[in-house]
């Protein structure tokens, strides 16, 4: 969400125009992230403003997009808070901005919430669990792109820039992971598209109720227990010392149980998956750090913070109650 390329108001106010969304009146850069270029953009239709948001894709295979915006666009449309892409008078959600392919989505109220208690934590667990059923019949496959492949393809680049103590704890934890995914109670996990990055900086809030989810474009078919593991990892954590909040995570597990109960695999594999998710963060991090790109506003998020977490997550192994 740095601001890697430019977008003049003209372009921006040509994609609104061929949209139908009325006159575009202001436009400004998003600071915050580190994958896609994102702008604020109001618009006047009608005698009233809306807010939309632009994104250009700076990374992504334009072959990807249809997973991530039709995704979006199916879980609008079965009534789940999630900003629904905008299509062309021909019906593509897929366009071209700054010679880069874009998207533009509806904006929603509301502001993160970056210090969050067990009230907020139930309300993301329950649109969580909601989100996965409402995707089961989601028709388009895509793999979650940044799981176990990708793993295996990025330890070893930036094992280089790590200490001698990192780089054993990323050999083991990687060896760790092979096992676990080649094991039958791995393969018997259930599975569907996943939002995969459902940080608290990736949910709004208009006072303590949720408003809805957004940044989709990590998704992709996982496991569901991987997205939850996701979540409590930031959700549910101490930022300090990456310990878990057990409180929170309880609150969490049990909003999400409400709506899908989770089976006795998922249960016992919960550290474990935990482990992952903290594995998977702590190397788009250090990729992030080590291998940077240009951009006009980019702020890289420290990898130290999920080495804590992954530590953690090995050394105090948590099950959520009961274990089936």
């Amino acid at each position: 969400m740095a601001v890697f390329t430019d977008v003049s108001f003209d372009e921006a106010a040509a994609l609104v125009a061929r949209l139908g969304l009325g006159t575009l009146t202001a436009l400004q850069g998003i600071p915050a992230g580190i994958e896609n270029s994102n702008f604020f953009v109001t618009c006047r239709r009608d005698g009233r403003a809306r807010d939309y948001v632009l994104t250009l894709f700076e990374r992504l295979d334009p072959a990807q997009l249809p997973f991530y915006l039709g995704l979006m666009q199916h879980l609008a449309r079965r009534g789940l808070p999630v900003p629904e892409p905008h299509a062309d008078p021909g019906g593509t959600l897929m366009h071209r901005v700054a010679g880069k392919p874009a998207a533009l989505v509806d904006r929603l109220p509301g502001t993160h919430q970056l210090a969050p208690d067990e009230r907020h934590c139930r309300q993301v667990g329950a649109l969580l669990a909601r989100l996965h059923l409402a995707a089961r019949d989601f028709p388009l496959q895509q793999p979650n792109l940044r799981g176990m492949a990708w793993w295996r393809e990025t330890a070893p680049v930036v094992a280089p820039f790590l200490g001698t103590s990192q780089q054993r704890l990323l050999a083991a934890e990687l060896a760790y992971q092979e096992a676990l995914h080649a094991s039958a109670a791995h393969a018997s996990l259930p599975r569907g598209p996943i939002h995969a990055d459902l940080f608290r900086d990736n949910a709004m809030f208009v006072g303590d109720e949720l408003t809805g989810v957004f940044d989709f474009y990590f998704a992709g078919i996982d496991a569901w227990l991987f997205d939850i593991a996701v979540c409590l990892n930031d959700w549910c954590i101490d930022l300090d010392s990456g310990r878990l909040d057990e409180a929170r995570a309880a609150a969490f597990v049990a909003a999400y149980a409400s709506v899908r109960p989770l089976g006795g695999v998922e249960r016992r594999l919960m550290p474990a998956m935990l482990r992952a998710a903290a594995l998977r963060f702590w190397l788009s991090r250090l990729a992030d750090v080590h291998l940077p790109r240009d951009a006009a506003l980019l702020k890289p998020h420290d990898p130290a913070h999920f080495e804590r977490v992954l530590r953690e997550r090995a050394a105090t192994p948590w099950h959520p109650d009961p274990i089936a």
